[in-house]
């Protein structure tokens, strides 16, 4: 029986859970957690990879403003940088546990449009948590950005839509050829057109939205986000807050979820849905499998 096709989007906070020092032992134990998820899941389904990179490019920029004889390196340099090491570090761990199975890791560059209204509100959270008051700090020190994420506080940066994959073809040809692709890290490295040429944008993608867009490219069967949550909730950190288990698109218009966080996946996975999808679930890293079956997580399926 031919296996139906699922892009799984794994979060920078499922790899550099939120208050965990960022570091590089701590994020391979994280990954290995993951590799035996998406492994699991590889046995039962052709899986195309996608993860954030929300605290890795975050600490490669504060790294790369400590050391003053360069100028820091720009974002869309930083987000290639760490869908090299992020891809390389989930490959190497999926390969051990899948020997029979291709693996590879693309660099995947992704146009946007450089009027996109979200250069001018920046929302996504890049780098380690702060309390307030370290936060306001940095902000003054660095002109950043800063707003909440949960009870702490990150620095925020513009997230444009995805508007095209750059390597597509030569992604579906190694989906064809059955190879566990790694691709659009990140959200992919941001690009635009100028002049006839290609540029980078400093920006960090939703690597959500981008999974969603990657996933209409290839006809995928369902789209499936791990996260650093149970399950998509509302009232999420308050005495009341409930889980969805099962939802649609018309629901989840009623609701308002955070732009910086639930915000985005909720609406990548809509827009999967009303474009053809037949599933997207979300939940916690370890219970892939059981969130594709409905049994864990939150499944959001057509109206």
């Amino acid at each position: 029986m031919t296996k139906q096709t699922v892009v799984v989007a794994l979060g920078g906070n499922a790899l550099l859970r939120r208050g965990e020092p960022l570091e590089a032992d701590i994020q391979r134990q994280n990954i290995a957690t993951a590799a035996k998820t998406i492994a699991d899941i590889a046995q039962e389904y052709n899986v195309i990879l996608v993860h954030g990179n929300g605290p890795q490019v975050g600490l490669l920029a504060l790294q790369g403003m400590e050391y003053k004889e360069v100028s820091p390196y720009p974002l869309d340099v930083l987000g290639s940088e760490t869908q090299g090491m992020i891809g390389y570090l989930l490959m190497q761990e999926l390969k051990n546990l899948l020997p029979d199975q291709k693996v590879c890791c693309m660099l995947t560059q992704m146009r946007v449009d450089p009027d996109d209204p979200a250069f001018a509100e920046p929302t996504k959270p890049i780098g380690p948590v702060y309390s307030e008051a370290e936060a306001c700090e940095l902000a003054e020190k660095y002109h950043w950005t800063v707003k909440s994420d949960g009870q702490y506080y990150r620095r925020v940066v513009p997230s444009p839509k995805p508007a095209g994959i750059i390597e597509d073809e030569t992604i579906l040809t190694l989906v064809k050829q059955q190879h566990l692709v790694i691709c659009t890290g990140g959200g992919g490295i941001p690009v635009k057109t100028e002049n006839g040429k290609l540029v980078g944008v400093e920006a960090v993608i939703d690597k959500d939205m981008s999974a969603a867009f990657l996933a209409k490219q290839l006809n995928a069967d369902m789209l499936l986000i791990l996260t650093d949550a149970e399950a998509v909730y509302l009232d999420w950190g308050k005495t009341s807050q409930k889980a969805l288990r099962s939802t649609t698109p018309r629901e989840l218009a009623q609701y308002v979820f955070d732009a910086g966080s639930m915000g985005p996946k909720i609406d990548a996975s809509c827009e999967f849905i009303n474009q053809g999808g037949k599933l997207v679930g979300i939940g916690s890293l370890g219970a892939g499998l059981q969130i594709l079956s409905g049994e864990a997580g939150t499944s959001i399926i057509a109206d």
